[in-house]
């Protein structure tokens, strides 16, 4: 399993700031992720960008026991 850091409003939606979730792949972690913190957390995610170990991934990156897989949602300010 991989440990999933969520930042923001992903944090909120899922009501923690870190997990740990199944899957071999960035898309089956973050579909395991939607199941466990159900429309409020998918709906942020539609908008996240995800890193992998500290490089952007998409949905076809692999994930080991022990990455650590990040959903960082957009931010505003100025």
């Amino acid at each position: 399993m991989a440990r999933v850091r969520l930042f923001g409003p992903a944090r909120e939606a899922a009501g923690t700031a870190v997990d740990e979730l199944p899957g071999d792949a960035v898309g089956e972690l973050l579909d395991a992720a939607c199941s466990r913190y159900g429309p409020r957390f998918t709906l942020v995610l539609e908008r996240s960008a995800v890193w992998v170990n500290g490089e952007p991934a998409g949905r076809d990156a692999p994930v080991c026991a022990g990455d650590e897989v990040a959903v960082l949602p957009p931010v505003s300010g100025g």
